[in-house]
């Protein structure tokens, strides 16, 4: 019999009640044995959607991060949180976001605002995690509280439960050494937490743990390799079985690796991986479980089950109850509930398939292979009927725009002339300072703003009133910025739900959800729209809304548009074509907006390409690839404009250094990137590198509420000048400001004012 079983589930809620349960906690408005309800009321609505399965995970569910529980989970605390005398979920957040509640922080000088954690994106996704930290003296002491207390709650209500945790190779490759020591020499001090864990896990009863070791998709050198076989040696001691759980990638030469370490059951991720199972049929030992993810945990399309059976059903034969199936990964990565759509476009919503849809998917196909398909007839033949009409819809595909990526050449992505040669045309024209001072785009989306989108949307604020009301945010932002002195303007986005769907919105080629929110850090979730049909941009986007700023300031007002590749990674894309050509598509309709900005008046321009990292391969072997056709979307959307017109783009939270050379070639004028919360060694990159252009480095977290004084920004900034010549030197916060609060805004961006006048002082 198949085993069916589950790798994770989304913990945010339906209609993100996590998120503002957090969030109201943050603020002080509710206790915290109000969130910890909150948490526990969700986890038991989780497990029984999830009834029906053979496994269900427990301890998928997070307060913030699955990496930081794992953190705690090990004792690994920060230094500068180690002294906290409050209750543990307290710190937990002081390490997440600088700190936990407004109403913590009486407890005393212990409690105040910390660095918060480095924060950067888990894997290829879009999911945020906080880096673990190590020295050359970290030890580790296992505090299994929070596992095993999910345990019990499930064990009570009667699920049949699968712990899972991050594996031991994994949770050290994914942190960061704060000294110059080796990572893997922790490993000795790690694995006895790991045997406590597996120990106290089985004296409760636990048969299976998903030991989550998605490290193993990506290239290893020798000593890692070594390393995975003496950690799970070390661990086959251990009374439950381990589900060695793989995702997100091909094992390809960790093939033999994965299928003979001493574990019980390997879980392989079909999806990005199907050419691994037939070696891994004939490696892994007979006595072994092979879990295979065969239903996607990373998009939304339904899949072909009819297709999927006629592969599936030769494998059960020949494993019999060896086989278990699965999603590809957690379906953290997708939303909740497709059910819930009750504006969704009706053709569009009948391709699709959320969270609780694939695991109705996965039980059909559980059914099928134990029962045979007959008893899941009517489910085989409407699936096939959707997928027939997703085919053959002439709302997919459109000749012209097919056409127009045809006709792209080299020639659409060079500018007039090189950078040596623009740059002084564009300082002629803005006049700017030395360190010129200027923000990433968005300021705060204030209950204000919330409430007029809101009741635009549903019919109580006309056009007219609506045009106002953003009108008036605009406004504020530019008297702001004036007031406190920046250089180079943004107008605040006051009209944008989100820097990805608003423009999906003003495409064709894209449809949205109502509810379909994933999560992208803490509370922090974000709706990416559905990428299904061939792109084009029928009018201008952000147009009236930019020359609106720029008439009423004298100084230069920035564009800001999101760039193609970004709003590709951040869209749930269409899987009938190569992403390359949706990312072109993509490209040619930015390109055209990016035009009509500069010919009405806009000089300064900003192409946000925030998750250009992250949509690369894990396998360092398939980067040029992807780089060559990511830059070259960048090049087309960006480089049509005249030399005096500056291209701005951004980026933040991931490791920029091994791709700087490709961030050169995107040839912009001024990247701006997050470098506050790894203390500016995202620049290590210009030790080696001679970076041509101008750069921001980021110089203080926005994603903290703390706020950063003049003398730590001056310091950064210092150190940026090590490395990069002043007079390219931008002064800018990591990111967007949406998120912030004005009375956060302000004073962080006064001392950030200020830091910029001290260093031209003493430049």
């Amino acid at each position: 019999m198949t085993t069916i079983h589950n790798l994770g589930f989304p913990r945010i809620g339906a209609r993100r009640e996590l998120k503002f349960a957090l969030e109201s906690y943050w603020k002080g408005e509710s206790s915290l044995d109000q969130l910890k309800k909150l948490g526990a009321d969700l986890r038991q609505r989780h497990w029984t959607q999830q009834a029906g399965l053979d496994l269900v995970p427990v301890g998928d569910f997070s307060f913030y991060d699955q990496v930081l529980d794992m953190s705690f989970a090990l004792g690994n605390l920060p230094e500068r949180v180690r002294d906290f005398h409050g209750d543990a979920l307290d710190n937990y957040f002081r390490v997440a976001r600088g700190r936990s509640a407004q109403t913590a922080e009486a407890h005393g000088a212990c409690c105040g605002g910390v660095a918060a954690g480095e924060m950067t994106k888990w894997f290829d996704t879009n999911y945020h995690y906080i880096v673990p930290e190590f020295t050359a003296d970290t030890e580790f002491q296992l505090d299994a509280s929070r596992l095993l207390g999910e345990l019990a709650e499930a064990q009570a209500q009667g699920v049949k439960a699968k712990p899972v945790i991050i594996g031991p190779l994994t949770y050290l490759a994914i942190g960061k050494a704060k000294d110059d020591s080796n990572k893997l020499a922790l490993l000795p001090r790690l694995l006895p937490a790991y045997a406590r864990l597996l120990d106290v896990l089985a004296a409760q009863g636990v048969e299976w743990v998903q030991i989550d070791e998605p490290l193993l998709v990506t290239e290893l050198d020798a000593d890692w390799r070594h390393a995975f076989n003496t950690a799970y040696h070390e661990l086959k001691g251990a009374r439950v079985k381990l589900l060695l759980a793989t995702y997100f990638g091909q094992l390809q030469e960790n093939q033999y690796l994965a299928a003979n370490l001493p574990v019980a059951g390997l879980h392989i991720d079909v999806i990005n991986g199907r050419d691994d199972v037939g070696p891994i049929l004939n490696l892994l030992p007979s006595s072994k479980v092979l879990s295979l993810g065969v239903i996607n945990g990373r998009n939304i399309w339904k899949t072909d089950l009819t297709a999927l059976l006629d592969w599936l059903e030769p494998l059960a034969q020949r494993l019999g109850d060896r086989l278990w199936i699965a999603p590809s990964c957690s379906l953290l990565h997708v939303p909740v509930d497709l059910a819930s759509e009750e504006k969704l476009d009706v053709e569009v919503k009948s391709w699709l398939a959320f969270a609780l849809q694939k695991l109705d998917e996965l039980r059909v196909l559980g059914t099928a292979l134990r029962e045979g398909r007959e008893a899941v007839r009517d489910a085989l033949v409407a699936n096939q009927a959707a997928l027939t009409a997703r085919r053959v819809s002439p709302r997919v595909n459109n000749p012209a725009v097919q056409a127009a990526v045809a006709r792209i050449d080299a020639h659409l992505g060079l500018r007039e002339s090189r950078y040596a040669k623009r740059a002084p045309k564009q300082a002629e024209w803005l006049k700017l300072p030395a360190f010129p001072t200027t923000t990433i785009g968005s300021f705060p989306q204030t209950s204000e703003i919330r409430q007029a989108r809101s009741d635009f949307k549903a019919g109580r604020l006309d056009a007219a009133g609506y045009k106002a009301a953003m009108q008036a945010e605009i406004a504020r932002s530019v008297r702001e910025q004036e007031a406190l002195g920046l250089d180079v303007l943004v107008h605040g986005e006051a009209e944008r739900n989100d820097m990805v769907e608003y423009f999906g919105e003003q495409l064709d080629g894209y449809a949205f959800s109502q509810f379909g929110w994933v999560q992208s850090y803490g509370s922090r979730c974000v709706k990416p729209p559905i990428l299904f049909g061939d792109i084009s941009r029928p009018r201008p986007m952000t147009v009236e809304w930019i020359t609106y700023a720029q008439s009423l300031t004298t100084k230069p007002m920035k564009g800001m548009l999101t760039g193609p590749v970004t709003i590709l990674n951040w869209s749930f894309v269409r899987d009938d074509q190569p992403r390359s050509v949706s990312c072109k598509q993509l490209a040619l309709a930015i390109r055209q907006e990016v035009l009509d900005l500069e010919k009405a008046g806009i000089r300064v321009i900003q192409i946000d390409e925030a998750a250009l990292r992250e949509g690369l391969p894990l396998r360092k072997s398939q980067w040029k690839e992807y780089l060559d056709w990511a830059v070259e979307s960048f090049r087309i959307a960006a480089n049509g404009v005249r030399d005096e017109t500056q291209i701005h783009t951004h980026m933040c939270y991931s490791e920029f250094n091994d791709i700087i050379a490709s961030i050169a070639d995107m040839d912009a004028d001024v990247i701006t990137i997050e470098t506050s919360r790894s203390d500016m060694e995202l620049l290590d990159a210009f030790d080696d590198f001679q970076y041509p252009n101008e750069i921001g480095p980021g110089v203080y977290d926005i994603h903290s509420p703390n706020i950063p004084t003049e003398a730590h920004i001056v310091a950064l900034m210092k150190k940026a000048a090590e490395r990069i010549p002043a007079e390219r030197l931008w002064v800018n916060p990591d990111c967007g400001l949406k998120t912030r609060q004005w009375a956060e805004v302000i004073p962080a961006l006064t001392q950030m004012v200020a830091a910029a006048r001290t260093l031209r002082a003493i430049a």
